[in-house]
């Protein structure tokens, strides 16, 4: 164990979880040290093979679209339960917020109003009812007000036009590279071309970081030669940002990095707020320095100013690792050929939904000092390794597969023991399938905006909720043993 990195000791740790076969299973960001073939296993042994109960924290989309039912956000000190997968709960979320939109919207022009009048009247005859409109205001502002989705402001960006390169970006042949007895990558050829999109991908510590500094000219290769193209103008995102200057607010280390929409050598401070408030940066946000940033928060900056920065090639080295959610996705959609950039990336990440978004061919390490070229995107390379890797009928190999736990078997009950003995199997169908309605129909109440913001009325309703969860468990138990009886 003392030998191992962090990353494997948390592999590890998930190993152990998973052969002591609980009920129930915490997970917190359980992939965040799998690569993507790990990501992959753990998926789809929690989809279908475990039969207890999870509860995961991640930010790993793929796996909340497959794994989970349920959805619990927490935003801005408010919590918020979705039901279904992590598409629909985009979509709920979505309506959410443009009901929030249009109440935020009515709310400022009250706000607007009382402000105009308590302006008008603050001296004279009038003065004492405006302090008191003042007063009510405040409280109004303090415990009503809702808060703007910062999501929904519409991602618009005017990037600056990068200057085109030529047609070849980068020429690799027959580049090797070794640490010790440690093989990274052997006479290895690869070309890009402009608008290429290359995501890299492999286990950790495989050389993935090696030989894009290797392209890039910051480490020379033990042999073979790397040519680069012409006109390039490189953003380069390191997985450590040492070189920032932490003492600059968000709006001006964006105005020092982007370049303005009109020639100018500097953006204006508007360019720069703009372009911050496109990568969730509000307000108050945008006066923060650096230093004083999260991870997350610095990497969303770097981010913003390598996307502006009128590169017309990208190399990004695990750009999320940091990123929540909503960050990811504002990333993503700037670096679609959609959201305005039009050069040559290349991606190196674990994150399956990024790579499937963005790149159109991968270049994959096996672990073992192999690298292969794949044409075409992340979900067709694993369709590829899945069709691969199914057993034949005529294989003598064991079966990798995890061996299927079986749902516990419902013990034979007494019926005349049963509070429920005197039900036929028709009756308690009907009860569950009533019970099961009035559920869905709490949830959808749960994500309409009259409801989820009168507080007495969401405790009621949750209240509700759990009770019926109580006389469910009964009932479908009783059914699984008399089905079972029959």
């Amino acid at each position: 164990m003392t030998k191992l990195s962090g990353g494997q000791k948390n592999r590890l740790c998930l190993a152990r979880l998973l052969l002591e076969d609980p009920d129930l299973m915490l997970l917190d960001e359980p992939t965040n040290h799998l690569d993507i073939v790990g990501c992959q296993w753990l998926e789809e042994y929690l989809a279908e093979e475990f039969k207890g109960s999870v509860i995961v924290v991640s930010h790993d989309r793929w796996l909340l679209d497959r794994v989970v039912g349920r959805i619990i956000e927490v935003e801005r000190g408010q919590i918020r339960d979705y039901p279904g997968n992590y598409h629909k709960y985009i979509d709920l979320r979505r309506e959410r917020q443009l009901t929030d939109l249009r109440v935020y919207d009515k709310q400022m022009d009250k706000v607007r109003q009382e402000k105009q009048f308590i302006r008008r009247y603050k001296t004279g005859q009038r003065a004492k009812q405006a302090r008191g409109r003042q007063s009510r205001l405040d409280r109004y502002v303090r415990d009503e007000m809702v808060e703007r989705p910062l999501e929904l402001q519409v991602m618009t960006l005017n990037l600056p036009k990068a200057t085109r390169s030529g047609e070849l970006v980068i020429q690799a042949e027959g580049i090797s590279k070794r640490f010790g007895e440690n093989r990274l990558f052997e006479k290895l050829d690869l070309t890009l071309h402009r608008g290429d999109r290359l995501g890299i991908i492999g286990p950790n510590g495989v050389g993935k970081t090696t030989l894009v500094r290797a392209l890039l000219g910051d480490l020379d290769p033990d042999e073979g030669t790397i040519r680069l193209g012409s006109r390039l103008s490189v953003g380069y995102y390191r997985q450590t940002q040492d070189h920032l200057d932490n003492s600059l607010e968000v709006w001006r280390y964006l105005q020092s990095v982007v370049v303005s929409l009109d020639g100018q050598a500097k953006a204006s401070e508007q360019q720069a707020r703009d372009l911050a408030g496109a990568f969730l940066f509000s307000g108050g946000d945008q006066d923060k320095v650096l230093g004083d940033m999260s991870g997350g928060e610095r990497s969303r900056a770097v981010l913003a100013g390598l996307v502006a920065g009128a590169h017309n090639l990208l190399v990004l080295d695990e750009p999320t690792n940091h990123l929540d959610i909503p960050s990811m996705e504002r990333v993503e959609k700037a670096l679609s050929i959609d959201g305005g950039f039009q050069g040559t990336i290349i991606l190196i990440s674990h994150d399956r939904a990024l790579l499937e978004a963005v790149c159109d061919k991968l270049l994959v390490f096996d672990g073992e000092g192999g690298v292969q070229l794949f044409q075409g995107g992340l979900q067709s390379w694993l369709d590829k390794q899945k069709a691969k890797a199914a057993p034949t009928e005529s294989s003598d190999k064991p079966s990798t597969k995890p061996v299927e736990k079986k749902k516990p078997t419902p013990k034979k009950a007494d019926k005349a023991a049963s509070p429920l003995g005197n039900l036929s199997l028709s009756k308690i169908e009907a009860k569950i399938e009533t019970i099961e309605r009035r559920i869905n129909e709490i949830d959808t109440l749960m994500v309409d905006p009259d409801v989820y913001t009168d507080g007495p009325r969401v405790k009621v309703l949750q209240q509700e909720r759990s009770e019926l969860h109580e006389k469910l468990t009964p009932l479908e138990f009783e059914w699984a043993v008399r089905a079972e009886d029959s």
